[in-house]
């Protein structure tokens, strides 16, 4: 059905063609005048022959070359389409302006004109295309810098989003508390990565890969705090290193919880935020003499000692706390250590005072 709409419709294009031609033909013969009729129906009916005749060799040309710009086009994402035709338009503005005065001189006017309009339009479209990772960045600086509500919502540094602080979540709720702004971008390679992970045959990979995307879901859909970008396009680079290129290209800040990340992104002049040093940082300042409530949970190493932890995760050895295994009790500090996993507090059970009500 389809070949005979395709023949169809060639006819009549091609009907119209030959009477056309017919048409010009006679105008340019006099001679012809008499037979113009007899003519005009030879050149209409040759027309609709020839036309239904290429119909559908050009429909499947056609379909060939559409089929080879979509199978081009399949690789090349969104952004660089857009950057592309907004270069190719740029130019051919560019191509009017020069060649609408060329266009004036007489005999070659023309001609120049065309060689404008090719010349420019090339030339936009490749350096659209060449400049494409810094035009995108300049777009996003100008987002950022924008008037009213979305200079509110935009404002600061961009900060890049790394995969282990995805994964990892708190960066969720320091969003929501308002300690950071400006606009959290993840580039491409990283939301990749996270789709690998999720993806894994491994269960603790696909579960953390899975938090990752939520991690991210909730802070475009509750906070709409994520901007996805795509990062330049190295192939000799890993993830960590298009991050690092990100945050040259875009002047931004790596968020991360990464300690490699963190020194080879300092190395190149870049400040790194990272989630454990923040909380390490958050975490209460105590001091020998002052007073805890602690749930003893388990024995220490040595004899009579029992182990609990704060809030945050501190670990706390109570001296002679053994016997308070399964219940809160009343600490007093007596030193606090300093280690690289992070920090210990030592005290004894508050002498000559009950257990904390609050303990069983």
């Amino acid at each position: 059905m389809s070949s005979v709409i395709i023949r169809v419709a060639g006819a009549l294009l091609g009907a119209v063609v030959g009477s056309q031609l017919t048409t010009e033909i006679i105008a340019a013969v006099p001679s012809l005048l008499p037979v113009r009729i007899p003519l005009f129906a030879v050149g209409l009916l040759a027309g609709a022959l020839f036309g239904s005749a290429l119909a559908l060799w050009l429909w499947r040309w056609f379909e060939r070359l559409m089929g080879w710009v979509l199978s081009a086009l399949a690789h090349v994402s969104l952004r660089d389409i857009l950057l592309g035709v907004g270069g190719l338009a740029g130019g051919l503005v560019i191509a009017f302006l020069v060649g609408y005065p060329l266009s004036r001189i007489p005999g070659i006017g023309l001609y120049l004109f065309l060689a404008a309009v090719l010349v420019f339009g090339y030339l936009g479209f490749h350096v659209a295309m060449q400049r494409r990772d810094e035009v995108a960045g300049s777009l996003l600086r100008l987002e950022r810098t924008g008037g009213g509500r979305d200079r509110i919502r935009w404002r600061g540094v961009p900060k890049l989003l790394d995969t282990s602080v995805i994964i990892d979540g708190r960066v969720a709720d320091v969003v929501k508390a308002g300690f950071l702004e400006g606009p959290l971008v993840v580039p491409r390679s990283v939301l990749n990565e996270l789709q690998r992970i999720a993806d894994s045959s491994d269960t603790l990979r696909r579960n953390r890969g899975r938090r990752g995307l939520d991690i991210l879901h909730r802070l475009q859909q509750e906070l709409q705090a994520v901007q996805i970008m795509d990062d330049p396009k190295d192939p000799g680079l890993d993830v960590d290193g298009r991050l690092i290129a990100m945050g040259k290209q875009l002047h931004g800040w790596i968020v991360t919880n990464d300690f490699n990340l963190n020194k080879v992104a300092e190395l190149q002049g870049i400040k790194v935020l990272n989630i454990n040093e923040l909380s390490q940082s958050l975490r209460p300042i105590v001091l020998p003499g002052e007073e805890l409530v602690v749930q003893v949970v388990k024995d220490g190493k040595e004899a009579g000692q029992g182990i609990g932890y704060l809030d945050d995760g501190t670990m706390v050895v109570v001296e002679g706390g053994k016997k308070y295994i399964g219940e809160k009790s009343d600490v007093v500090v007596t030193s606090v250590l300093q280690t690289v996993a992070g920090r210990m507090i030592f005290g004894r059970p508050k002498e000559g005072v009950h257990p904390s009500p609050e303990r069983r």
